[in-house]
């Protein structure tokens, strides 16, 4: 493959998405956007849902205008990914036309449903079996919500959201592995459904597609989306189109260090050949998701900006200052109250700052009277959680780290870098914000065989990217504050 070729890497958030050029020549890396979209959960029909017609079409409008700058830079486009978030999915009849829109991942009715699946199938039984954490939102428990309510008649095919949105560009039907690992329906290590597991649960087995693997080309953009947007018959490729798996084939990780894909959600963990399902990380509620050419994510899922990001929602809507520069400018010491991230009852409140008090009032620590303050909280209260998290890591794999590479929207967030490397006490280097895209294209790259490995890719990367460094700092580490935050976890954390 040319060298001088590009490829299309369609992002999909929680909530926005982007469509992105990417260049990976010689001594080049070309991040071109030509799509940013937002698309907020609303309800519809009783429940929290995606608007994929909006998504689909802001989608087309991307590859249309990618289409148009490739041709004024005069490059070929080599081929087109999509990576998305996980757990959700939409329902599709014979002819792939989408039955419903998709229910998202935030919405209550999973709530208590873990409950009723642990007499059926025991938890322990389940994670030896799967190697994935227990989120009450996870692909397993929204399906068994599903099927107790009733699946719509004349449905074919269940498809995660970006098998779901190459299905309409391609009109295959598949389940790419990485993000089908993030189900909890797959058998850890084998690469393929457990049906026994589903057929104990009453799931409907008949809907799940075949699995494919990264690097994969799996179809050609059909006839009428190769003419609406001026792309001809384009190759599609399954990547790691789970977006963390994505984010992680496209972080430049060095030998023993962890990484924290850090955004709405915190993505804390570090790369393996193989999964571990030993009692003590069930206990650790860590999780073995797939990665791209044969690796394994062991991680946790940690509440991340997200807390944040609904706090200055309700600071806009007040008329308050919710700008970052503000927030942060403050004591980087100060002995602040400190909060638990992963409280269910943060996943989708009413109001975040409500829920927040709520927590503190519980612990017997009061809510800081600013903004600023309330800012400084919950970074302080994160980078607490992610070092504890990391440490459970070291315990669980027997591994010692060497430091940790912060990549994603919350890698320029420079107060939580430092929070971060001070009370994990690792160094930690931040960037690339943008790893999902590089790494959604550094996996096309390989199948196009513009490089011969994910580890030449990501030397690539490295000389490529600037990254910033942080040390530990011990004088901004408050022994009080860690005290107390340990106390919250030891009384909130289910593991």
């Amino acid at each position: 493959m040319d060298g001088d070729s590009l490829y299309l890497a369609v992002d999909l958030g929680a909530g926005s998405g982007r469509v992105f050029l990417v260049g990976l020549a010689p001594g080049e890396l070309l991040l071109e956007e030509t799509r940013r979209f937002q698309y907020p959960p609303r309800f519809a029909a009783g429940h929290l849902r995606w608007d994929l017609p909006l998504i689909l079409r802001e989608i087309r409008e991307g590859l249309r205008e990618a289409g148009v700058r490739a041709r004024r830079l005069d490059r070929q486009i080599a081929s087109l990914a999509v990576d998305s978030w996980g757990v959700d999915y939409g329902l599709v009849d014979a002819d792939g036309e989408l039955l419903e829109d998709p229910i998202c991942y935030r919405d209550d009715r999973t709530a208590g449903v873990m409950e009723r699946v642990f007499p059926l199938v025991p938890r322990e039984e389940i994670f030896a079996r799967t190697g994935i954490q227990f989120l009450q939102f996870n692909t397993l428990f929204q399906l068994f919500a599903h099927a107790s309510a009733g699946i719509p008649p004349g449905a074919s095919r269940l498809l995660l959201i970006a098998d779901l949105v190459v299905s309409r560009l391609t009109g295959s039907s598949f389940a790419e592995y990485t993000n089908a690992t993030t189900t909890q329906m797959l058998a850890a290590g084998k690469g393929d459904w457990d049906s026994a597991l589903l057929e104990r649960l009453g799931l409907p087995v008949r809907l799940l597609p075949g699995i494919v693997r990264p690097g994969s080309i799996i179809g050609r953009l059909t006839p009428e989306i190769a003419e609406a947007t001026g792309l001809g018959p384009l190759p599609v490729v399954a990547i790691a189109s789970h977006d963390t798996g994505s984010a992680v084939a496209g972080t430049p990780l060095e030998e023993g260090w962890a990484y924290i894909s850090s955004g709405t959600w915190s993505l804390v963990g570090i790369e393996r050949e193989s999964p571990i399902l030993t009692p003590a990380a069930a206990r650790a509620n860590l999780t073995n998701e797939g990665g791209a050419f044969g690796t394994t994510r062991v991680l946790r899922n940690v509440m991340g900006l997200w807390i944040l990001e609904s706090c200055r929602r309700e600071w806009q809507s007040a008329g308050l200052d919710s700008q970052y520069g503000s927030l942060l400018d403050g004591p980087a010491g100060d002995s602040t109250p400190v909060v638990y991230p992963d409280d269910p009852r943060l996943l989708n409140p009413d109001s975040m700052l409500a829920e927040l008090a709520r927590q503190l009032g519980e612990t017997g620590q009061q809510m800081p009277a600013s903004p600023g303050a309330i800012t400084r909280m919950i970074l302080k209260s994160l980078a607490l959680r992610y070092g504890s998290v990391l440490r459970g890591i070291q315990q669980v794999a027997a591994a010692s780290l060497s430091g940790v590479r912060i990549v994603g929207g919350g890698s320029r967030n420079q107060f939580l870098n430092q929070a971060t490397a001070t009370y994990a006490g690792l160094p930690v280097v931040a960037g690339p914000v943008e790893a999902t895209v590089i790494g959604n294209a550094c996996v096309q790259a390989v199948a196009a065989g513009r490089f011969r490995s994910l580890h030449e890719a990501r030397g690539h990367v490295a000389g490529e990217v600037a990254a910033t460094s942080y040390l530990p700092r011990p004088d901004l580490r408050s022994a009080e504050t860690a005290t107390r935050y340990a106390a919250l976890e030891a009384r909130f954390s289910p593991a």
